[in-house]
């Protein structure tokens, strides 16, 4: 179904407070910055203020927060005492790592939170936690505001929260910039979902989709290497990058043009080299490509810096798969590496 009809429907749903779409969607709020269940008993929001998501990790890294009242991270029929305590918990520092020490001093284990998140809303405690807080500095990069501006609009309770996992996360609180080297981080919606783009006048660094799992580590690394502070904004290669992924979407695009900088290892470098000679529409195993760089034995290695790419779709390791065929890994998901294969085949 079109996407603007899906919308409209839920949307209906959502009027009726109909309990047939209890966890097919949420909704987000933008009015609010909250976002809600099918059934919240809420007055509900106009159509142009609405967002919706299929799951709600989509909403959390979009920067919603759950609602006080119909408490979408707890079961309609079963509200669990620690599912409520550690949402709670993680409102009342979202900027916050979890780890161990941290749930057994709120007299919780963490095994347990993590099969009952697990099966509520199909992930972890941990990987909520993470998407709470990623949402949060991202909200800046995907509004698109001046630094100031979403600071002072980010809607808690005082700023410091913000700045706090902006700075932890991104790398440099916004009111601490000085001058030197600078990065600049955008949100670039895909119909694969959500992508951050991160580059600087010369060439986009790092381009991946916000809930690649480690994400927050890539992006340290990349500020850490380059010696840079990381704010939202946008560059020319960026905005190049934007327009080939649009064109990539609709299959009118199988090369990109933008100007990339690798950041790796002299053999890592080369490997990516090789994934950008796979033409649209073929695949290669991990042995495939170490042959190419005549070190057959090397395909673990290989394997693993397919695994370091930092630039999804563009350095196109999702079309490196196991030598029996089965897809392998990919960062952004088996689901999405399916699609982009099944998608760059059918424009051949």
């Amino acid at each position: 179904m079109e996407m603007n009809k899906l919308n409209e429907k839920y949307y209906e749903a959502l009027l009726e407070k109909n309990t047939e779409y209890e966890g097919i969607f949420y909704v987000g709020v933008k009015t609010t910055g909250v976002f809600c269940r099918p059934t919240c008993p809420a007055r509900k929001p106009k159509y142009i203020n609405c967002e919706f998501f299929g799951t709600a990790q989509q909403a959390l890294l979009a920067s919603y927060r759950p609602c006080q009242r119909c408490r979408p991270l707890s079961h309609p029929n079963q509200v669990s005492d620690i599912v409520r305590l550690l949402v709670e918990a993680v409102e009342n520092n979202p900027e916050k790592r979890w780890k161990g020490q941290d749930f057994k001093n709120l007299s919780v284990d963490e095994s347990t939170a993590r099969r009952q998140f697990k099966k509520r809303f199909g992930m972890t405690f941990v990987e909520y936690a993470r998407a709470r807080r990623m949402g949060l500095a991202l909200k800046n990069i995907r509004a698109g505001h001046t630094v100031i501006d979403s600071q002072l609009s980010a809607g808690y309770e005082s700023s410091s929260g913000f700045r706090d996992a902006f700075s932890r996360i991104l790398g440099a609180a916004p009111t601490l910039l000085t001058a030197g080297n600078i990065l600049k981080a955008s949100w670039i919606d895909t119909r694969l979902g959500p992508m951050i783009a991160i580059g600087d006048e010369q060439s986009i660094h790092l381009l991946e989709f916000v809930d690649r799992r480690g994400l927050e580590r890539e992006v340290e690394r990349l500020r850490l290497r380059t010696k840079s502070a990381i704010i939202p904004g946008t560059t020319e290669p960026i905005r190049s990058i934007e327009q080939e992924l649009t064109q990539y979407f609709v299959g009118s695009l199988t090369v990109f043009r933008t100007p990339l900088s690798l950041l790796g290892s002299p053999f890592q470098r080369s490997v990516w080299e090789q994934l950008m000679k796979i033409p649209p529409g073929e695949t290669r195993s991990y042995l495939d490509v170490a042959n190419s760089l005549g070190r057959p034995t090397a395909f673990r290695a290989v394997a693993q810096a397919n695994g370091a790419n930092q630039l999804a779709i563009v350095i196109p390791c999702h079309r490196v798969i196991n030598s029996n065929g089965d897809l392998g890994g990919y960062g952004g998901g088996i689901t999405r590496k399916n699609w982009l294969l099944e998608h760059e085949k059918a424009g051949h």
